[in-house]
Protein backbone atom coordinates (compact mmCIF):
# COMPACT_ATOMS: atom_id res chain seq x y z
CA UNK A 1 0.00 0.00 0.00
CA UNK A 2 0.79 3.53 -0.33
CA UNK A 3 -0.26 6.37 1.58
CA UNK A 4 0.63 10.12 0.96
CA UNK A 5 0.14 12.95 4.08
CA UNK A 6 -0.64 16.17 3.09
CA UNK A 7 3.06 16.16 1.00
CA UNK A 8 4.45 19.15 -0.31
CA UNK A 9 7.47 19.80 -1.91
CA UNK A 10 9.54 23.17 -3.14
CA UNK A 11 12.94 23.40 -5.39
CA UNK A 12 14.58 26.50 -4.53
CA UNK A 13 15.91 27.90 -8.90
CA UNK A 14 17.58 31.12 -9.33
CA UNK A 15 13.85 32.46 -10.21
CA UNK A 16 12.66 31.58 -6.87
CA UNK A 17 10.92 29.21 -5.60
CA UNK A 18 9.03 26.10 -7.13
CA UNK A 19 6.03 23.50 -5.73
CA UNK A 20 6.41 20.40 -6.95
CA UNK A 21 4.15 18.67 -4.92
CA UNK A 22 0.93 20.93 -3.24
CA UNK A 23 -0.47 19.62 -0.08
CA UNK A 24 -0.61 15.89 -1.87
CA UNK A 25 -3.36 13.47 0.07
CA UNK A 26 -3.57 10.10 -1.43
CA UNK A 27 -3.69 6.17 -0.84
CA UNK A 28 -2.84 3.26 -3.68
CA UNK A 29 -4.29 0.34 -2.10
CA UNK A 30 -2.11 -3.07 -2.36
CA UNK A 31 -2.84 -5.39 -5.26
CA UNK A 32 -3.72 -1.74 -7.69
CA UNK A 33 -2.19 -0.40 -10.84
CA UNK A 34 -2.90 3.12 -10.50
CA UNK A 35 -2.04 6.00 -13.59
CA UNK A 36 -1.03 9.77 -12.59
CA UNK A 37 -1.66 11.41 -15.99
CA UNK A 38 -1.58 15.72 -16.35
CA UNK A 39 0.65 17.97 -18.07
CA UNK A 40 4.01 18.75 -17.99
CA UNK A 41 5.32 20.16 -14.97
CA UNK A 42 2.33 19.01 -12.77
CA UNK A 43 3.81 17.00 -10.68
CA UNK A 44 3.67 13.34 -11.62
CA UNK A 45 7.40 12.57 -11.55
CA UNK A 46 8.16 14.43 -8.19
CA UNK A 47 5.14 12.63 -6.89
CA UNK A 48 7.04 8.90 -8.28
CA UNK A 49 10.67 10.37 -6.70
CA UNK A 50 8.74 11.04 -3.24
CA UNK A 51 7.42 7.45 -3.34
CA UNK A 52 10.12 6.04 -4.46
CA UNK A 53 12.24 7.50 -1.61
CA UNK A 54 14.42 9.41 -3.61
CA UNK A 55 13.12 12.79 -2.55
CA UNK A 56 12.33 13.85 0.37
CA UNK A 57 9.10 16.28 1.07
CA UNK A 58 9.27 19.46 2.81
CA UNK A 59 6.20 19.14 4.92
CA UNK A 60 4.03 15.33 5.03
CA UNK A 61 4.50 11.87 5.45
CA UNK A 62 5.17 8.90 2.84
CA UNK A 63 4.56 5.61 3.95
CA UNK A 64 5.32 2.38 2.04
CA UNK A 65 4.00 -0.95 3.11
CA UNK A 66 3.40 0.68 6.50
CA UNK A 67 6.77 2.31 7.11
CA UNK A 68 7.33 5.56 7.24
CA UNK A 69 9.91 6.28 3.91
CA UNK A 70 11.59 9.56 5.58
CA UNK A 71 11.70 8.16 9.07
CA UNK A 72 14.25 6.00 8.33
CA UNK A 73 18.27 6.41 7.53
CA UNK A 74 19.53 6.64 4.83
CA UNK A 75 21.15 3.45 4.31
CA UNK A 76 18.15 1.99 5.80
CA UNK A 77 15.92 4.05 3.19
CA UNK A 78 18.25 2.57 0.59
CA UNK A 79 17.52 -1.24 1.69
CA UNK A 80 14.24 -0.53 2.29
CA UNK A 81 13.77 0.44 -1.33
CA UNK A 82 16.17 -2.73 -2.96
CA UNK A 83 13.98 -5.16 -1.00
CA UNK A 84 10.54 -3.29 -1.78
CA UNK A 85 10.06 -0.53 -5.02
CA UNK A 86 11.16 -1.49 -8.21
CA UNK A 87 11.82 1.42 -10.90
CA UNK A 88 10.97 1.58 -14.73
CA UNK A 89 12.27 4.60 -16.56
CA UNK A 90 11.36 6.02 -20.14
CA UNK A 91 15.22 5.85 -21.13
CA UNK A 92 15.78 2.25 -19.48
CA UNK A 93 19.18 3.36 -17.80
CA UNK A 94 20.47 0.33 -19.51
CA UNK A 95 24.76 -0.32 -18.44
CA UNK A 96 26.15 -0.29 -22.16
CA UNK A 97 28.93 -2.64 -21.35
CA UNK A 98 26.43 -5.63 -19.59
CA UNK A 99 24.60 -7.84 -21.53
CA UNK A 100 21.68 -7.91 -20.77
CA UNK A 101 21.09 -10.43 -18.59
CA UNK A 102 24.05 -8.79 -16.08
CA UNK A 103 21.70 -5.82 -16.50
CA UNK A 104 19.02 -7.61 -15.05
CA UNK A 105 20.87 -9.11 -11.95
CA UNK A 106 22.12 -5.31 -11.45
CA UNK A 107 19.51 -4.85 -9.07
CA UNK A 108 20.68 -8.33 -6.59
CA UNK A 109 23.74 -6.04 -6.07
CA UNK A 110 26.45 -8.67 -6.80
CA UNK A 111 24.69 -10.78 -4.80
CA UNK A 112 22.96 -13.40 -7.35
CA UNK A 113 23.58 -16.59 -6.02
CA UNK A 114 20.04 -18.38 -6.89
CA UNK A 115 18.88 -15.25 -8.59
CA UNK A 116 20.74 -15.77 -12.14
CA UNK A 117 18.54 -19.13 -12.90
CA UNK A 118 15.29 -16.51 -11.74
CA UNK A 119 16.60 -14.10 -13.83
CA UNK A 120 17.48 -16.72 -16.61
CA UNK A 121 13.50 -17.40 -16.49
CA UNK A 122 12.50 -14.33 -16.44
CA UNK A 123 14.00 -13.22 -19.67
CA UNK A 124 12.49 -16.11 -21.05
CA UNK A 125 8.84 -15.18 -20.23
CA UNK A 126 9.70 -11.67 -21.67
CA UNK A 127 10.62 -12.93 -24.52
CA UNK A 128 14.42 -11.88 -24.05
CA UNK A 129 16.37 -15.41 -23.47
CA UNK A 130 17.80 -15.32 -27.47
CA UNK A 131 19.16 -11.91 -25.99
CA UNK A 132 20.41 -12.76 -22.40
CA UNK A 133 24.47 -12.14 -24.08
CA UNK A 134 23.94 -8.95 -26.03
CA UNK A 135 24.45 -5.61 -24.86
CA UNK A 136 21.97 -2.74 -24.92
CA UNK A 137 22.98 -1.56 -28.16
CA UNK A 138 21.85 -4.73 -30.31
CA UNK A 139 18.39 -4.47 -28.59
CA UNK A 140 15.54 -2.78 -30.45
CA UNK A 141 14.17 -0.07 -28.31
CA UNK A 142 10.82 -2.62 -26.96
CA UNK A 143 13.83 -5.01 -26.10
CA UNK A 144 15.32 -2.08 -23.96
CA UNK A 145 12.54 -1.76 -22.21
CA UNK A 146 11.73 -5.40 -21.61
CA UNK A 147 15.18 -5.47 -20.19
CA UNK A 148 14.71 -2.95 -17.61
CA UNK A 149 11.29 -4.44 -16.35
CA UNK A 150 13.09 -7.76 -15.82
CA UNK A 151 15.39 -5.73 -13.61
CA UNK A 152 12.64 -4.03 -12.18
CA UNK A 153 10.71 -7.14 -11.10
CA UNK A 154 13.47 -9.98 -10.61
CA UNK A 155 13.72 -9.53 -6.82
CA UNK A 156 9.57 -9.05 -6.99
CA UNK A 157 9.21 -5.87 -4.99
CA UNK A 158 5.67 -5.24 -4.16
CA UNK A 159 5.51 -1.79 -5.08
CA UNK A 160 6.51 -1.14 -8.91
CA UNK A 161 6.81 2.39 -10.43
CA UNK A 162 7.08 3.15 -13.77
CA UNK A 163 7.70 6.97 -15.30
CA UNK A 164 6.60 7.10 -18.62
CA UNK A 165 7.30 3.86 -19.25
CA UNK A 166 6.12 3.55 -23.12
CA UNK A 167 7.06 6.89 -23.89
CA UNK A 168 9.98 5.98 -26.73
CA UNK A 169 7.94 2.90 -27.83
CA UNK A 170 5.63 2.70 -30.93
CA UNK A 171 2.32 1.27 -30.29
CA UNK A 172 2.72 -2.37 -30.63
CA UNK A 173 5.73 -2.06 -28.20
CA UNK A 174 3.76 0.04 -25.52
CA UNK A 175 0.95 -2.30 -25.98
CA UNK A 176 3.44 -5.05 -24.55
CA UNK A 177 4.86 -3.33 -22.12
CA UNK A 178 1.60 -2.25 -20.24
CA UNK A 179 -0.17 -5.98 -20.66
CA UNK A 180 3.20 -6.80 -18.80
CA UNK A 181 2.62 -4.26 -15.65
CA UNK A 182 -1.46 -5.40 -15.72
CA UNK A 183 0.18 -8.97 -15.66
CA UNK A 184 1.87 -7.56 -12.33
CA UNK A 185 -1.00 -6.42 -10.79
CA UNK A 186 -2.93 -9.48 -11.59
CA UNK A 187 -0.03 -11.27 -9.71
CA UNK A 188 -0.13 -9.17 -6.53
CA UNK A 189 2.09 -6.06 -7.25
CA UNK A 190 1.14 -2.61 -6.96
CA UNK A 191 1.89 -0.41 -9.97
CA UNK A 192 1.70 3.00 -10.15
CA UNK A 193 2.38 4.18 -13.65
CA UNK A 194 3.18 8.06 -14.98
CA UNK A 195 2.04 8.85 -18.00
CA UNK A 196 1.00 11.26 -20.95
CA UNK A 197 -0.75 8.95 -22.87
CA UNK A 198 -3.52 6.55 -22.83
CA UNK A 199 -2.13 3.58 -23.61
CA UNK A 200 -2.16 2.05 -20.12
CA UNK A 201 -5.15 3.59 -18.32
CA UNK A 202 -7.16 0.11 -19.69
CA UNK A 203 -5.59 -1.55 -17.22
CA UNK A 204 -6.21 1.13 -14.37
CA UNK A 205 -7.88 0.50 -11.34
CA UNK A 206 -7.88 4.24 -10.87
CA UNK A 207 -6.57 7.26 -12.87
CA UNK A 208 -5.10 10.55 -10.56
CA UNK A 209 -5.12 13.60 -12.38
CA UNK A 210 -2.46 16.06 -11.35
CA UNK A 211 -2.32 19.62 -11.87
CA UNK A 212 0.30 22.28 -10.77
CA UNK A 213 1.27 19.85 -8.42
CA UNK A 214 -2.17 19.34 -6.94
CA UNK A 215 -4.15 15.82 -7.27
CA UNK A 216 -7.04 17.48 -9.08
CA UNK A 217 -9.35 14.69 -9.32
CA UNK A 218 -9.23 10.69 -8.58
CA UNK A 219 -11.19 8.06 -10.48
CA UNK A 220 -11.99 4.67 -9.37
CA UNK A 221 -12.79 2.18 -12.69
CA UNK A 222 -15.77 0.69 -12.69
CA UNK A 223 -13.13 -2.95 -12.90
CA UNK A 224 -11.40 -1.99 -9.97
CA UNK A 225 -12.06 -4.44 -6.78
Amino acid sequence: MISLQSVSTTFSTRGGPVTGLDDVTLEIPAGQLACVVGPSGSGKTTLLMAIGGMLRPNVGTVQVNGQDVYSMSGSARAAFRARNIGFIFQMFHLVPYLNVLDNVLLCTHGNGGTSKQAAVELLERLGLSHRAGHKPSQLSTGERQRTAIARATLLKPSVLLADEPTGNLDEENAAEVVKILGNYRDEGGTVLVVTHGSDALEYADRVIRMRAGRVTEETITADSS
